[in-house]
């Protein structure tokens, strides 16, 4: 596949996954296993959580949560690192509601790759966005 095929799939690939990845995690977190590779890795603000299994558990211990989507970019890993199969990675920013709470602005970067038809997760960075403080 040509580079700007890769590109283009690229893209794709992080408008479904994405769509996919935040309705899981809004409406249907007992399934979010699903989405990683069994050794897939989690770190969600600072906290590092390895396992599908472990990252599903994580999730289910976190408040109800409704995320919006502001940006979105995907760019391939040209030299397929992972299991030689085409991986992407997607960048994510936008403002999370957990219960009822004033939203909060976040970002996040995952690595996907395709594993037996499928697209998971091998890595996954989520970080909320705090203001920093008057000394910076």
């Amino acid at each position: 596949m040509s580079v700007r095929g890769k590109l283009d799939q690229a893209c794709r690939v992080a408008e479904e996954f994405t769509k996919l990845y935040y309705e899981a995690v809004d409406k249907r977190r007992h399934m979010i296993s699903r989405l990683y590779l069994d050794e897939g890795l989690l770190a969600w603000n600072g906290t590092g959580v390895t396992g599908n299994e472990k990252i599903q558990k994580f999730h289910m211990d976190l408040p109800a949560s409704d995320h919006t989507l502001s940006t979105l970019d995907a760019q391939p890993i040209l030299d397929e690192a992972v299991n030689k199969q085409l991986t992407v990675m997607i960048q994510v920013s936008g403002t999370v509601r957990y219960h009822d709470k004033i939203p909060k602005t976040f970002q996040q970067a995952f690595v996907v790759t395709a594993d037996g038809g499928k697209w998971k997760i091998v890595s996954d960075c989520f970080r909320l966005q705090e203001p920093l403080s008057d000394k910076y």
